[in-house]
């Protein structure tokens, strides 16, 4: 049975007014048993309404009134999916799930390859285990744009590295996404001598040649952890090797750009750092298709620094604040905080390897609250405030990735302690420590939203439907 969970009701919804609460299960709309969110968007575009809910207490009612077409519902659900996240069926090369550590929580372990999920919240598809009726009904709710790992466009080289029989038919998959008028972002995780050069050269070309449904294009390097027991031999980036991507894809950008006003192809930030050339300026990333895949995060970072309003006034007394953050982003943190002018600012960059996962990875996303705390306690010196990556945060809570508590770090230190999302936090925690309090999180949850929010642009509703 499909379970659409109630997590909470908003005050002064239609979903308060039908006296639903946490914990009830939406069933039907109109007949309709409920695969996802998806699905209950567009059933409950209807303006009558009957609608099948299953109480906590198990007992079921029918609910049946009317509404307006645009009105929403006002509740959210503990998934987005109703029946289950469809797992991942391939093997990749350089899966970063398979290097997870041993007994660590279950949804760390969760290899998700849903589309729904690709076109609600951007996560990157293969579409290896999509079948006909999945593509029939990307085309009737029109789902665009979706998020695609392509990996290789090369048929071949693509079911290799996946490890999966069926990722050789990927360019007829993005055919059927084309017949339906369905746009993508796209993504390459790129491995030296497997996919690069050449290789790399041919999938540009693939990808780039499908605009204007192909709406970008983003490469990362391949990560690997110290857990990491694939026998396939990977092997990481070099400031040589990353240098040579550099290349390879700005002589690609240029020449997109001329013909469309627009780079198309975006590279990782890691790219940027290991081979030591500065990041690209704010214009050539298009307004950051491809922010949440951490596509141009650092050059936003810096953009959001430098628009934060400076401190009106300095502070009266010396305030030393420690700043953690990930070891590939250290050297921009000290360049933006070394040009803040306060004398009575004193202001540490702690970068922190990460021991737990290996010191090869170093993002902040990736860090554990116990390695943030090795650093801190080994620190010496005054100490008024810490300054965490937000990011380092499962979503949604105040917990790291290894389960330790923010409010742990703050009871072993015994000093205040702050998170901050991106460079307009971070200033602002510096400029106003006294007042400033860390971005709100609340716990992760699914939106219904009216299906309005689904259709494209210039397409509108027939009035006579």
């Amino acid at each position: 049975m499909y379970l659409g969970k109630i997590l909470r009701v908003h005050p002064g919804s239609l979903a308060e007014e039908l006296e639903l609460s946490a914990g009830d299960k939406i069933l039907e709309i109109n007949g309709l048993k409920l695969r996802d969110i998806i699905d209950l968007s567009f059933a409950f575009a209807d303006e009558e309404i009957e609608m099948l809910v299953e109480h906590d207490s198990g007992e079921q009612e029918m609910l049946s009134f009317d509404k307006d077409y645009d009105e929403e519902l006002g509740a959210e659900f503990e998934s987005a999916v109703f029946d289950g996240i469809r797992r991942c069926a391939n093997n990749c090369y350089f899966c970063f799930v398979d290097q997870v550590a041993p007994h660590m929580r279950d949804s760390l372990s969760i290899k998700d390859d849903d589309y729904r999920m690709s076109f609600l919240y951007g996560n990157f598809v293969t579409m290896t285990n999509m079948v006909e009726a999945d593509f029939q009904r990307i085309a009737r709710y029109h789902l665009s744009p979706l998020f695609i790992s392509v990996q290789a466009t090369n048929p071949v080289l693509r079911a290799e590295m996946l490890r999966c029989k069926r990722a050789d038919i990927l360019l007829e998959q993005l055919d059927r996404l084309q017949q339906a008028d369905i746009e993508y972002h796209s993504q390459v995780v790129l491995c030296p001598g497997i996919n690069d050069g050449a290789e790399l050269e041919r999938t540009i070309g693939d990808i780039a040649g499908r605009q204007p449904y192909a709406l970008s294009l983003a490469i990362v390097p391949v990560g690997l952890t110290k857990f990491r027991q694939d026998c396939y031999p990977l092997q990481l980036f070099d400031a040589a090797g990353a240098g040579k991507v550099i290349d390879q894809v700005e002589l690609w950008q240029h020449r997109i750009r001329q013909a469309s006003g627009r780079s198309f192809i975006y590279l990782g930030d890691e790219f940027y750092f290991l081979a030591g050339r500065p990041l690209p300026p704010t214009e050539m990333y298009d307004g950051f298709p491809q922010l949440d895949n951490g596509i141009g995060l650092a050059r936003n970072f810096i953009d959001e620094w430098e628009k934060a309003a400076s401190p009106a006034a300095g502070y009266q007394e010396p305030l030393h604040i420690d700043v953690v953050t990930g070891t590939s982003v250290a050297p921009m943190f000290r360049e933006l905080i070394a040009a803040l002018e306060d004398e009575n600012l004193k202001v540490r960059v702690l970068p922190v390897p990460n021991r737990y996962f290996g010191e090869t990875v170093n993002v902040s996303g990736l860090l554990t609250g116990q390695d943030i705390l090795t650093v801190l306690q080994a620190a010496e010196g005054p100490r008024d405030g810490v300054i965490l990556p937000e990011g380092a945060l499962r979503t949604g809570e105040n917990v790291f990735l290894d389960d330790m508590k923010l409010s742990d770090i703050e009871d072993r230190l015994q000093v205040r302690v702050e998170t901050a999302l991106g460079g307009a936090d971070l200033r602002q925690a510096l400029a106003d420590w006294t007042h400033y309090h860390g971005a709100g999180m609340e716990e992760t949850a699914y939106m219904w939203q009216s299906n309005a929010a689904y259709t494209k642009p210039g397409k509108k509703r027939d009035e006579n439907e």
